[in-house]
C-alpha cells in the first residue's frame, strides 16, 4: 500500500471493475430485494440532493447484495417535457430558430439527437458517486417498454370512465404555454401592492370596497363576497354593485370562504382567474369570464381599451383610471406569495383550459361503476393505514393523509410537443377516440382510412409515467420474470417535497394497475441545507457541488460557478464576497468515500440535513486513519501465512472480537432500521478509539515481545478484525474499504475478486470477561496518563505507581497485565502504597488508587508559573465572551449558532479555570 490514501487513484479504477464484471446485476440467489432509483431528469446534473439520496440508496443496496439476497438498484431516467424541450429551444434560438420552424416531428428528433448526445450526463456522476445501480437495465421513461405502458393505462383509465377532458383552471405559465403541476411552482414572498378599490352599489347611493392585489383581474369578476354572519353587509346580500371601468353589474353573494376580520369583509370573486374564486363561483352558478389570452394578455371579454395590452401594462392603466374616477381609496405595500414557473421565472396565472384529468374525487361514475375516489384514492389511503405501506420516520404518514383527504382530479395534460403524446383522435365533427393507436382505433370503430382524424397536440404530465416507474421498469405491461421477481419494491427513499406528487401517485397506480402496492416502505430523508441552515440555491449562492468536494476545486473557479448565470445578477457581488470569505483556498479534494460517509451520519430523522464542511473534512481525516492503520497491520503481518485461526487468543483479542461483534450488530440493526447516522457512529467509534487507538496500542508489545505464538494470534487477530471491518464498512465508504481490502484479503488465504461481492460479516463469539478485564486496562492507562498530561510529564520519562486500595480483581488484574501496564504506560515499577508514600498526584480506578509521587519530576514553581500563566489566558477569554453575551445588539441580531458558539466557549473557558486552580492546589501542596 502507497503511504497515503490518494482517493483520485483508485476510485474511477474500482468502479469501471465493479461495473465491468456486473456486480451491480441481480445474482439470481436468495430473497429478492429491490430499490427504484426516483428517475433523475435527462438534464440533470447531481447536486447535494442527489448525492445524500444516491448514498443512502447505495449503502442499502450494497448492504443487502452482501446478505445474500437477491439484489435489484433498479435505475432509469426521466424525459423531464418542460426542461428538456427549453433546452433543445435554446439551442435552436441560438442558430436562430424556433421549434415551430421544424415542425413537432422535427422538433421531436432533435430531441432526441440532443438525448443521445448529450442528455444523461448525470449518468456519469452517478458513477463518480459510488452508485451501484444496474446499468444494463436501466430505462427511459419515453423508450419503446414505457410508453406502451404510458398508452395502456391511460386507455384503460379512460375506457373506465377514470380520465376525462373538461375546461378547468390550471397554473398556466404565459411564457412556455403550457400547464404546470403545482411542484412546477416556486412561490416566493415578494414585495407588492394591495390595492383599495370601490365597487359602488347599483341604484342607491354607497359603495363596498375590496382589496385586491391583482386589479387587472377584476374585468372578469363575477361577483362580491361577504361572509353570511357579517352584519355590516347584511343588507347588500342579493344586491347588485357597479363593476368599475366595465359598464355592468355583479350580485353581492354570502358565502362562509370570507373572513369577517380580513381585509374590508368584501372579496371580489374572479372564477376564471383564482383556484380559489373558482370554488365559490361553482357553489353559486357564477359565470366564468375568461379575459387573458394564453401570452397572459387582456382578451376581447374585457372593455375595448384595455385588449390586446400585457397583464401588467393593464394593470398600471386600470389603476389610474380609477384613481381618475374616484374609485380608488389607496395603495398599501403589501407583501405576498408570487407563484412562478421554476423554469421560465414569470408570474404564473390561475387559467381556464381545456385539459385532461385523472378523476380522483367521484364516489361514482355516472352509469354507477365506481368513481375515482372508490377505484383509485380510496385504496392508496387504505394501504397506509392498514400498515402494507410504513413511511419511516412514522411522522410523515399523516402529511401523506392530509394531502390524500383533500385531494383535487390531477391534471395530466401538457401542451408541449416533447413527451408522450396523449393518445386521443378527433374526426371533424370533434368526436373524441382513445386507443393505443391510430390505427387500432379505425379498426375498433369502423372509421375509413379517407376520413381524417387528427391526434390531440397535448402531452402528458411527466408524473404521469413517473407513477407507474416501479412496476413500468420491470417491464410491465408484460409479464416478466423480472416483474415477478422484484414486484413489489422493497423500500422508497425519496424526500417530504415529493410525497404528493410521486409517492402518492405511484401508490395509486400500482395499486390499481398490479393489485399490490409498489413499496412496503418508504424512507423520507430530509433536505440538504448549508452550515448556517439555508437551503441551498442559487440565488443564495451557497450551492455546493458534491463533485467539487470530491475532486476539489480552486477560489476563481468556485466563485465563477456561484455567479454565473443567476437569476438576480445584482447579487453577484454580495455572494462573491461571502464564497471568498468561507472559502479562502478554494475547496480541497476530499474523495468520494469522505463525503459518502459525511452524508451517512447526516441521515438522522430530521428534517432538514445541515452540511458542515467541519465533518467531511473531519470524514477525509477518518479514511486516512483507516488508511494508516492498515498500513501498520500489513507491515506486522507476512503474506500468505495466516490462514489458520490460533487455538489460543490473548484477553486484548478476545475483548476487540467482542466489540467488533457488538459493532457489526448495531450497524446490522441501524441499516436495517434506516439509521444511517448511528450505523455511521458505530463504526466510526470502533475504528477510530477501539481499533486504531487502542486495540493497534495493546498488540505492541505483544508483537515485540518473545512469545510467537501469542504473537501469532495477535497478528491474525489483526488481520481478520480489519478484513471483516472493512466488509461492514464497504456499503458507506466503498472504494477506500475495497484498496485496502485488496491487500488484506490474500493475507488470509481468501479469494481477493472483490470487496462488494462478499457476504456481510457476523461475529458470532462475545467474552465479556475480556471485554470487562479490557476496560479496567485501559482505565488504569487513562488514569496515569491523565497524570502526566495534567503535570506536564513528559509521555517518556518514567514513572513509579505505588497502588492502594482495590478489590481481589483488582489486584489479580494488577498481577496479570503487569507487564503491559509498565510497557504502555512507561512505567519503572508498580509497587503497594505505604505510609512513607510522599506527596503523590492520584488516578482512581474503582476502589483503587494509583499514586504518582511527583517529587523530581516536575519543577515545582516553574510548573506553578506555568499554570499561573493559562490561568490568566482562560480568564481573559470569559471577559471576552461576558462583555459579548451582555452586549444585548450581539444577542438579539447574531445568528442563533452564533450566539450558542459564544456560550459554548465562555461555559469551557469556565470550566478549564476551575480545573486549572485545582492543579495549583495540588502542586502547592508539594
Amino acid at each position: 500500500m502507497d503511504k497515503s490514501f490518494d482517493p483520485r487513484a483508485v476510485e474511477a479504477r474500482w468502479y469501471a471493475q465493479w461495473e465491468a464484471n456486473g456486480y451491480f446485476a441481480p445474482s439470481g440467489a436468495g430473497d429478492s430485494y429491490c430499490i427504484a432509483l426516483p428517475p433523475p431528469n435527462v438534464t440533470g446534473r447531481l447536486h447535494m440532493g442527489h448525492a445524500f439520496q444516491d448514498t443512502l440508496m447505495d449503502a442499502l443496496t450494497r448492504f443487502h447484495r452482501m446478505e445474500g439476497h437477491n439484489t435489484l438498484w433498479q435505475t432509469g431516467m426521466d424525459h423531464a417535457g418542460i426542461a428538456t424541450q427549453m433546452v433543445v429551444e435554446r439551442q435552436l434560438q441560438a442558430q436562430g430558430k424556433h421549434r415551430r420552424d421544424l415542425g413537432r416531428e422535427g422538433f421531436v428528433d432533435a430531441v432526441w439527437r440532443w438525448k443521445e448526445e448529450s442528455g444523461g450526463f448525470i449518468a456519469d456522476q452517478m458513477r463518480r458517486l459510488g452508485a451501484s445501480v444496474d446499468w444494463e437495465t436501466a430505462r427511459f421513461t419515453m423508450d419503446d417498454g414505457l410508453s406502451a405502458a404510458v398508452r395502456k393505462v391511460f386507455v384503460d383509465l379512460y375506457n373506465e370512465g377514470l380520465i376525462y377532458r373538461g375546461k378547468r383552471l390550471v397554473n398556466w405559465d404565459p411564457k412556455l404555454h403550457t400547464a404546470l403541476s403545482d411542484l412546477e411552482v416556486l412561490s416566493e414572498e415578494e414585495d407588492g401592492h394591495l390595492w383599495h378599490i370601490r365597487y359602488p352599489v347599483a341604484d342607491e347611493s354607497g359603495h363596498v370596497t375590496i382589496a385586491t392585489t391583482r386589479p387587472e383581474t377584476l374585468l372578469g369578476d363575477a361577483a362580491v363576497a361577504v361572509h353570511p354572519e357579517d352584519e355590516r353587509f347584511a343588507h347588500l346580500i342579493g344586491k347588485q354593485v357597479e363593476l368599475p371601468l366595465c359598464n355592468r353589474t355583479i350580485p353581492v353573494i354570502a358565502d362562509d370562504y370570507v373572513e369577517m376580520d380580513f381585509g374590508t369583509g368584501c372579496l371580489k370573486i374572479t372564477p376564471a382567474h383564482d383556484f380559489n374564486d373558482y370554488e365559490v363561483g361553482a357553489r353559486h352558478g357564477l359565470p366564468l369570464i375568461n379575459i387573458l389570452t394564453s401570452d397572459a394578455a387582456i382578451n376581447d371579454e374585457a372593455p375595448q381599451k384595455y385588449r390586446g395590452m400585457d397583464r401588467f401594462e393593464a394593470r398600471k392603466t386600470i389603476v389610474a383610471d380609477l384613481e381618475a374616477a374616484g374609485l380608488l381609496e389607496k395603495i398599501e405595500p403589501h407583501k405576498l406569495k408570487v407563484p412562478r414557473g421554476d423554469r421560465s421565472g414569470v408570474v404564473l396565472e390561475p387559467f381556464l383550459t381545456d385539459q385532461w384529468f385523472v378523476d380522483l374525487t367521484r364516489d361514482t361514475l355516472e352509469d354507477g361503476r365506481p368513481g375515482g375516489k372508490q377505484a383509485i384514492t380510496q385504496p392508496a389511503i387504505d394501504a397506509v393505514e392498514s400498515g402494507k405501506i410504513r413511511f419511516v420516520p412514522g411522522n410523515w404518514d399523516r402529511t401523506y393523509y392530509e394531502w390524500m383527504y383533500n385531494i383535487q382530479d390531477w391534471c395530466i395534460s401538457r401542451q408541449l410537443w416533447w413527451g408522450h403524446r396523449i393518445p386521443a383522435w378527433y374526426d371533424t365533427d370533434g368526436n373524441v377516440y382513445v386507443g393505443h393507436s391510430e390505427e387500432a382505433i379505425r379498426q375498433e370503430h369502423g372509421i375509413a382510412a379517407d376520413v381524417a382524424l387528427t391526434q390531440d397536440e397535448d402531452v402528458l404530465d411527466t408524473w404521469f409515467s413517473s407513477a407507474l416507474w416501479p412496476f413500468s421498469t420491470l417491464g410491465w405491461p408484460e409479464k416478466t420474470n423480472r416483474l415477478a421477481t422484484f414486484y413489489p419494491t422493497n423500500v422508497l427513499v425519496t424526500g417530504f417535497d415529493i410525497i404528493f406528487f410521486w409517492v402518492a401517485r405511484m401508490i395509486m397506480m400500482g395499486l390499481k394497475f398490479m393489485d399490490d402496492v409498489p413499496f412496503h416502505e418508504v424512507y423520507i430523508h430530509g433536505l440538504v441545507k448549508d452550515g448556517q441552515g439555508q437551503k441551498m440555491s442559487k440565488s443564495k449562492g451557497n450551492i455546493l457541488d458534491p463533485l467539487d468536494l470530491i475532486d476539489g476545486i480552486d477560489l476563481e473557479s468556485l466563485v465563477t460557478k456561484r455567479t454565473t448565470g443567476m437569476m438576480q445578477p445584482q447579487l453577484a457581488p454580495k455572494i462573491e464576497k461571502a464564497t471568498r470569505k468561507e472559502f479562502p483556498d478554494g475547496i480541497k479534494p476530499f474523495g468520494t468515500d469522505a463525503l459518502r460517509f459525511t452524508f451517512a451520519s447526516l441521515a438522522t430523522q430530521g428534517r432538514d440535513v445541515t452540511f458542515d464542511m467541519g465533518r467531511i473534512e473531519g470524514n477525509r481525516n477518518f479514511c486516512n486513519k483507516l488508511w494508516n492503520a492498515a498500513r501498520f497491520v500489513l507491515m506486522n503481518t507476512e503474506s500468505g501465512s495466516l490462514a489458520a485461526a490460533p487455538k489460543h487468543r490473548s484477553v486484548f483479542d478476545r475483548w476487540i472480537l467482542t466489540e467488533l461483534g457488538e459493532t457489526i450488530d448495531q450497524v446490522r440493526q441501524s441499516m436495517t432500521a434506516y439509521r444511517f447516522d448511528l450505523a455511521a457512529k458505530a463504526l466510526y467509534e470502533f475504528t477510530w478509539n477501539e481499533y486504531c487507538d487502542w486495540y493497534l496500542e495493546l498488540t505492541k508489545p505483544v508483537l515485540q515481545g518473545d512469545d510467537a505464538e501469542a504473537a501469532a494470534a495477535t497478528r491474525y487477530t489483526l488481520l481478520t478484525v480489519l478484513e471483516q471491518l472493512l466488509r461492514a464498512m464497504h456499503p458507506l465508504m466503498p472504494f477506500v474499504t475495497e484498496e485496502i481490502w485488496q491487500s488484506v484479503a490474500p493475507r488470509l488465504g481468501l479469494d481477493a475478486t472483490s470487496i462488494s461481492i462478499q457476504p456481510y460479516p457476523s461475529i458470532a463469539e462475545r467474552d465479556v470477561q475480556a471485554s470487562t478485564d479490557t476496560q479496567w486496562f485501559k482505565q488504569v492507562l487513562l488514569g496515569i496518563r491523565q497524570i502526566r498530561g495534567e503535570m506536564d510529564i513528559a509521555p517518556s520519562k518514567p514513572l513509579e505507581v505505588f497502588v492502594e486500595g482495590g478489590t481481589a480483581d483488582d489486584k489479580e488484574r494488577l498481577q496479570r497485565f503487569d507487564g503491559s501496564i509498565k510497557a504502555l504506560a512507561r512505567l519503572e515499577s508498580i509497587q503497594p502504597a505505604d505510609d512513607s508514600l510522599p506527596e503523590s498526584a492520584v488516578a482512581l480506578v474503582g476502589s483503587l488508587k494509583l499514586h504518582v509521587p511527583l517529587a523530581g519530576l516536575i519543577d515545582k514553581d516553574e510548573e506553578i508559573a506555568r499554570q499561573n500563566k493559562e490561568l490568566e489566558k482562560k480568564r481573559a477569554e470569559i471577559q471576552r465572551a461576558e462583555v459579548k453575551l451582555a452586549n444585548e445588539k450581539f444577542v438579539n441580531n447574531a445568528p442563533p449558532d452564533v450566539v450558542q458558539k459564544e456560550r459554548d466557549k465562555l461555559a469551557a473557558a469556565q470550566q478549564a479555570v476551575t480545573e486549572i486552580e485545582q492543579q495549583i492546589a495540588k502542586l502547592k501542596k508539594l
